[in-house]
């Protein structure tokens, strides 16, 4: 339920009771994703394979485990931010703080599975194979978790 969609019953406190909740809720969804994609990486660079790959695939990996330490960061850090606050009346800006947090965690999760995808791509076919992989899931990802929900939120706002 959107604050737009509320019937208006709810006070503030409730509201942001109920803001918290729901993104406790969706951080509950994307962090097992990332907790996969990051013990995935840091177990690959000891398998015997990887000793084959290239300095473009090495540089792709490390591109890779950045985003993905970025995406784990971003999306822990509004616990943090809680406990170290929550006493202090201060939850309007605890969840102001922390959408901005799994707004930018989506994006480098995006970034860290578009390029592992790269990655695998590169490593098991070709160039031209990872260069397709990358263009179509980084539009993927772009379409769908950003631009598509930005249109709508455009077209909501301006009453369309």
């Amino acid at each position: 339920m959107t604050d737009r969609d509320h019937d208006g019953t709810e006070d503030e406190q409730e509201r942001r009771n109920r803001q918290l909740d729901q993104l406790l809720q969706e951080t509950r969804v994307v962090m097992p994703g990332v907790q996969v994609l990051f013990a995935f990486l840091l177990a690959v660079v000891f398998q015997q394979g990887f000793a084959k790959t290239t300095g473009f695939q090495k540089d792709v990996f490390l591109a890779t485990i950045l985003c993905s330490t970025a995406a784990a960061l971003c999306f822990i850090a509004p616990a943090s931010w809680h406990r170290i606050l929550f006493e202090h009346s201060d939850k309007r800006h605890i969840i102001k703080v922390a959408n901005r947090f799994i707004i930018a965690g989506v994006a480098f999760l995006a970034a860290a599975m578009t390029l592992a995808l790269i990655l695998v791509c590169d490593y098991v076919f070709d160039g031209t194979t990872a260069t397709v992989v990358a263009v179509v899931a980084g539009a993927a990802f772009a379409w769908f978790w950003f631009l598509a929900p930005l249109l709508r939120r455009n077209r909501a706002q301006s009453g369309s």
